[in-house]
C-alpha cells in the first residue's frame, strides 16, 4: 500500500518528466530547461539538494552546469574523484546509502560549503552513442535512503537531458568518445577565443546588476544573443523579455510602440495598446538598433529611463514600470550625436555599461572553424541531411574571409550549402563566398575594394556594400546574403547612400 507521500512523489517525478519531455519536442533552449530541472530535480526525488555536472572534453573534467549550491559558484572535479567522478569514469549508476563509510566520497566540497552529505544517488548522463556526457547527482534523501524506484527514474531523467545536450551547444563532435564542448558559458553562444572570454566576464558582470547595458558590435555578431544572455542570467529571468527593432519604426508610431496608445488617440486606434514598456513589467527591453530610434520617441525614452515614468499616447494617466532596459546598435552614435541624430544624454543613460562585441575576423580562423561546424551539426541534422563534413579546401576559404556580414553571414553560408550538397561534403564552391574574397569584378584587376585609411565608418560600410552589389551584379538578394543581413536592410542601406 503507498502512501499519499509515495504517491505525491511519484506524481512529482511523473510530472517532471513530462515536462522535459514536452520541451525536447520543440526547440530546445537549454538555459529554460536546466533551470527548470535545477528547481524541481531535488523536489521530485524528495531530496535536499540536485547537481548536473557535464564532462568537459578538453579538459576532462566534471563541471557542475545547474545546482543547488548557495556556498560556491561552481564545482569542477576530475573525473575519477569522488561519487560524480566516480560513475562519470565508469559509466555506472552510484546508490550511496553512508557517504562517510564510502571510500568513493570526496570530502573536500563538504569542507568547502559547510555542507554534509550523507546518502547520494548518482547516475551518467549517456547519449544515443553510449558516450559519458555527464552526471546527473542528488543528495540526502529526506526519508530513509534512495530506492530502485529513485534509481529507474534517475536513469529516464539522464537519457532526457543527454537528448537535450544533443540539441544545443553542448552537443559534441560526432567522434567524441566522452564530454561535451563547452564553446562558451551561455546556450546558443559558441566562442572561446580570448577576445569572447573577455565578453563573457562583462556579460557576468552586467547580469547581476539592474543597470542600463549598451551592446555596441558590427552587425551580424549577435547582439541579440548576448542581450538574451544577459536577461537569463539576472534576477529579472522569470519575467519577460521584449525586444523592438529600432529600424521599423516609422517616427510617427515610435512613441505608441514604446509607451502604448489609448482608444482614440489617433486615427484607427479603435482599442487601448499596451507599449513595450508595460509588457517588459519586471523583465528586460531590448532595443535593438537604437541608432535609428526617432528623435521624438528618444526625447520620451529619457525621461522614462530617468524617471521610469510615462503616458500612453492620447492618455493623461501617468504610468510607471518595473523594466530593465539594454540597447544594442551597430552604428557609430557619436557621430550620430554630432549630426544632431541622436541626443547626447540619452547616449549617457543607455551606456552606463557598454560592452563591445568583436568582429568575427578579429575572434581567429579556430573560431572560425568551430563555430563552421557547429553550424555545419545543426543544420545537417534540422535539413535531415545527417552527418555533414567540411573537407580541408572549405575549412581554409572560410578561415581565409574577412566575413563581413559576422555570425551571421558564416550561418548563412553553411545553411546554404547543406541544403543544397548533393552530397555529405560541403566542397567550396558550394559555400557562396569565393566571388566576395576575389573582390568586385566591377573593379579594376579584380583585387576587392581599396579603402584608404582615415575614411568615416559610414563612408567605408557604404563603398563596401557598393561593390558587393557590383560584384553580384546588382542582385540585391545575393549581396544581401553575402553581407550577412536581409533585403530590407540593404535597401536602407542604399537608401542612405543616395541621401
Amino acid at each position: 500500500m503507498l502512501t499519499s507521500e509515495r504517491l505525491l512523489e511519484r506524481d512529482h517525478k511523473l510530472s517532471l518528466l513530462l515536462d522535459v519531455g514536452a520541451m525536447l519536442a520543440r526547440e530546445v533552449e537549454l538555459d529554460a530547461l536546466l533551470e527548470m530541472l535545477g528547481s524541481r530535480i531535488a523536489s521530485a526525488m524528495q531530496a535536499e539538494r540536485a547537481t548536473i555536472y557535464v564532462v568537459d572534453a578538453a579538459t576532462g573534467e566534471l563541471r557542475s552546469r545547474v545546482a543547488d549550491l548557495p556556498e560556491m559558484r561552481e564545482i569542477r572535479l576530475p573525473v575519477g574523484k569522488g561519487i560524480a567522478g566516480y560513475v562519470a569514469d565508469k559509466g555506472e549508476m552510484v546508490n550511496v546509502r553512508d557517504a562517510a563509510r564510502d571510500v568513493r566520497h570526496f570530502a573536500g566540497i563538504d569542507q568547502a560549503t559547510g555542507y554534509l552529505t550523507r546518502t547520494m544517488l548518482a547516475g551518467p548522463i549517456v547519449d544515443k552513442r553510449r558516450a559519458i556526457r555527464g552526471v546527473v547527482q542528488v543528495l540526502n534523501k529526506k526519508v530513509g535512503a534512495f530506492t530502485d524506484e529513485d534509481e529507474a527514474f534517475l536513469a529516464t531523467l539522464a537519457s532526457q537531458v543527454a537528448q537535450a545536450f544533443e540539441s544545443t551547444t553542448l552537443r559534441p563532435s560526432p567522434d567524441a568518445t566522452r564530454g561535451v564542448s563547452l564553446r562558451g558559458p551561455f546556450n546558443h553562444i559558441v566562442g572561446a577565443s580570448p577576445a569572447m572570454r573577455r565578453v563573457y566576464e562583462q556579460i557576468l558582470r552586467a547580469a547581476g546588476t539592474d543597470a542600463t547595458v549598451l551592446l555596441r558590435g558590427e552587425t551580424g555578431v549577435g547582439k541579440d544573443l548576448f542581450a538574451r544572455a544577459i536577461h537569463v542570467n539576472s534576477r529579472r529571468r522569470e519575467h519577460p523579455l521584449v525586444v523592438l527593432d529600432c529600424t521599423t519604426l516609422p517616427s510617427a508610431l515610435a512613441e505608441s510602440e514604446l509607451f502604448g496608445h489609448e482608444r482614440g488617440a489617433y486615427t484607427g486606434a479603435d482599442r487601448r495598446v499596451p507599449g513595450k514598456v508595460e509588457l517588459a513589467q519586471g523583465g528586460t527591453l531590448m532595443l535593438d538598433e537604437i541608432g535609428d530610434l526617432p528623435m521624438p520617441a528618444q526625447s520620451k525614452l529619457l525621461r522614462f529611463l530617468q524617471e521610469r515614468a510615462f503616458e500612453r499616447v492620447g492618455g493623461r494617466e501617468t504610468l510607471v514600470s518595473d523594466v530593465r532596459i539594454l540597447a544594442a546598435t551597430h552604428r557609430d552614435l557619436d557621430a550620430l550625436i554630432a549630426r544632431g541624430e541622436f541626443r547626447q544624454d540619452l547616449y549617457y543613460r543607455v551606456r552606463v555599461v557598454e560592452i563591445v562585441l568583436p568582429p568575427l575576423r578579429e575572434r581567429g580562423k579556430e573560431e572560425i572553424l568551430t563555430l563552421a561546424r557547429h553550424f555545419t551539426q545543426v543544420y545537417g541534422k534540422r535539413h535531415d541531411r545527417g552527418t555533414m563534413r567540411l573537407p580541408r579546401a572549405s575549412e581554409e576559404l572560410l578561415a581565409s574571409y574577412a566575413w563581413p556580414g559576422n555570425v551571421r553571414e558564416l550561418e548563412h553560408a553553411i545553411e546554404r550549402a547543406v541544403v543544397m550538397a548533393p552530397s555529405d561534403v560541403l566542397e567550396p564552391e558550394m559555400l557562396g563566398i569565393a566571388t566576395v574574397i576575389d573582390g568586385p569584378k566591377s573593379t579594376p584587376g579584380g583585387k576587392g575594394v581599396t579603402l584608404p585609411l582615415g575614411l568615416p565608418l559610414q563612408e567605408v560600410e557604404r563603398r563596401y556594400v557598393e561593390a558587393t552589389l557590383a560584384s553580384m551584379k546588382g542582385n540585391r538578394t545575393r549581396a544581401a546574403q553575402a553581407l550577412g543581413v536581409g533585403r530590407n536592410t540593404l535597401k536602407r542601406k542604399e537608401r542612405k547612400e543616395r541621401s
